[in-house]
């Protein structure tokens, strides 16, 4: 895009050089935007818009309500503080906001720039329920003077009405001690200005950048250039020490889409939080087409943030097959602020969150009784949903009620449905063909540049595969009627059993066995429940504080510390806790009793599906 930006920018000036009897400014037909990372004045960042010609009297300036892969209505422009207008004089002209995220500007013909400031999203995250008013951390901002910036491109730029498919040079000033990861390339020299020039404003919201002391590791795998960025406030964590599990997933991810392979560069941009008052509280990641953002915190164990970055990063990378390769039109036309939903969150989320896990058993990464738990964890949790609702409807009303509080379901039911119809196709062409495959075909068929109908999806994808395939659509996914799970699996020749299996320690399903005194920062074991054998082994009754386990001490500060290590407590094993119990220090030690619950689990039981049952899982 660089040689056809400049081609196009040098037009106007020639028309202007050729004689005329007028004096007439060639129309400007960029949008110049400049982020102050330098002067941060009260935890704010200084930005500044130069707009195109305007031709109008009046023109909107917007902030997003929302943004693509959030599905939720998150209000950016309550970030935004003092927005003025200049015109080229700098006199001031009148500014007016509309809504939430909008700001009209009177003259606009004579509108030369605009500037406001951003406050930044993690320090007003409370770490309340999902779909709570908290900004999910990995599509909000950071401002740490000095030591990190998360620029969510969309939280510090906006876009005037009828003006967002011109391009956007975009210069940040920095701190010469502070890097920009990004997939983006800069094209600025300077160690304390980048410079990036995209050719509209949705592909400037889909680059991230976070800005922090340089960590970060390269490497290639099969062309794909992949950045692996972190940012860890204590030097816990770096680039270096994770980059092996990285380089080995997207490897065998890169292997397993075969076809499917397009980007050219790829970011992984890791966000640590402290989990102080005003850090980020929001856990997981954000696909863009050539970037993920990850937020975690920094206290989990090496083998534990290895575990959930291969389960987040492996599903936003396969966002590149869907809806990156594949997406209809509500999604390449995107509102930012009257938002238009899609019907087929059941392909864009599910069926990727399928790919997810199929890939790390169809490439050796876990074994087949790992792949059978995770598909009847994500059973058991949808169970927990509304299993009647039409999925097609929730997906196209996701921004409402009662449907947004159904969108978690994406990931559980939304991935079966990928399964069962990769588990029809393998049946109907005798094991050689899958959903894979099905989206290969769709891939070819649309691309990045060509979005498809939503009314039109079912019959393409009966058309490109089979009939049963679009029964199970219209009957399981459009219509109401649960999923007969049972009847799938036996295809495969799996079946269902019961096991005891380790339950949680300090929760029970969805219900903690404790609390914590905000004010003191002791641990206490919720009164009046029936608590399970860890806590009745060890002689530990409702009200008593914990003080510490094993010599270790425990409060609110470090309650993730002592889930953490209650991982690696051992059954039988001997425990010592130390507790208060109606004012009295009392020393408790014994055997312990780790909870056992009754566990539906799948098993391959039917060796006469052997044959389909490895098409499935291993192709």
């Amino acid at each position: 895009m660089k040689r056809i930006f400049y081609t196009l920018a040098l037009v106007p000036f020639f028309w202007s050089c050729k004689p005329t009897n007028s004096a007439i400014a060639p129309a400007k037909t960029e949008i110049e935007v400049a982020i102050n990372l330098n002067d941060i004045k009260e935890d704010k960042v200084m930005v500044t818009v130069n707009a195109p010609t305007i031709t109008t009297d009046l023109i909107t300036y917007h902030i997003p309500k929302t943004v693509p892969g959030t599905y939720s209505e998150d209000n950016y422009g309550r970030f935004i503080e003092d927005l003025k207008a200049f015109d080229k004089k700098g006199n001031p002209l009148v500014v007016k906001k509309t809504d939430k995220n909008s700001w009209s500007i009177a003259n606009a013909k004579t509108l030369d720039r605009v500037t406001y400031l951003v406050n930044d999203s993690f320090d007003t995250e409370k770490g309340g329920s999902f779909g709570g008013d908290d900004v999910f951390s990995p599509a909000g901002s950071n401002i740490l003077a000095g030591e990190n910036f998360m620029l969510n491109t969309h939280c510090f730029v906006g876009y005037f009405t009828n003006f967002m498919t011109i391009p956007y040079k975009v210069t940040i000033s920095h701190p010469e001690t502070l890097w920009g990861s990004t997939s983006m390339t800069d094209r600025d020299a300077s160690a304390t200005s980048d410079t990036f020039i995209t050719s509209r404003y949705a592909e400037l919201v889909e680059n991230p950048i976070m800005y922090s002391k340089p960590d970060y590791t390269t490497f290639n795998v099969d062309g794909m250039d992949i950045l692996i960025s972190v940012y860890s406030p204590t030097g816990k964590v770096t680039a270096e020490s994770i980059t092996p599990e990285m380089k080995t997933m997207m490897t065998a991810q890169k292997t397993f889409l075969e076809k499917i392979n397009a980007t050219k560069k790829y970011s992984v941009l890791l966000y640590l939080s402290s989990l102080t008052q005003e850090d980020a509280k929001g856990f997981g990641a954000l696909e863009h087409p050539t970037a993920t953002t990850v937020v975690l915190p920094e206290v989990m164990s090496k083998e534990e943030l290895v575990k959930s970055m291969m389960d987040v990063v492996s599903h936003e990378f396969f966002h590149i097959v869907t809806p990156l390769s594949i997406h209809s039109k509500e999604i390449q036309d995107f509102d930012y602020n009257d938002p238009k939903m899609s019907k087929h969150l059941w392909m864009y989320e599910g069926v990727t969150e399928y790919f997810a896990n199929l890939f790390q058993i169809n490439q050796g990464l876990i074994d087949e009784e790992d792949y059978y738990s995770r598909l009847a964890d994500q059973i058991d949790r949808a169970k927990t949903m509304n299993d009647t609702m039409s999925f097609t409807t929730m997906s196209a009303n996701v921004l409402e009620q009662p449907y947004k509080d159904q969108y978690i379901n994406v990931y559980q039911k939304g991935a079966l449905i990928g399964m069962c119809i990769d588990i029809i196709i393998r049946e109907k062409s005798n094991g050689e063909r899958g959903i894979l495959n099905l989206m290969q075909k769709l891939s070819s068929e649309y691309g990045v540049n060509k979005a498809f109908n939503d009314e039109e999806l079912f019959d393409k994808i009966t058309a490109l595969t089979y009939p049963e395939v679009g029964d199970f659509l219209n009957t399981y996914v459009a219509g109401t009627t649960p999923i007969p799970y049972d009847y799938y699996f036996a295809k495969v020749g799996v079946s269902p059993a019961v096991v005891k299996s380790p339950a949680g320690i300090f929760l029970k399903g969805q219900v903690p066995y404790i609390t914590v005194n905000q004010e003191t920062k002791e641990i206490i074991v919720i009164p009046n429940i029936e608590l399970n054998s860890f806590f009745t082994s060890l002689g530990l009754k409702g009200g008593d504080s914990i003080e510490s386990i094993n010599d270790k001490a425990y409060n609110l500060d470090t309650i993730y510390d002592m889930i953490n290590d209650s991982q690696s407590w051992k059954d039988k094993s001997v425990m010592t806790v130390k507790v208060k119990r109606d004012g009295v220090v009392k020393i408790l030690k014994a055997p312990v009793s780790l909870p056992l619950e009754d566990k539906q689990v799948l098993k391959a039981t039917d060796a006469s599906k052997a044959s389909l049952r490895q098409a499935w899982l291993k192709y």
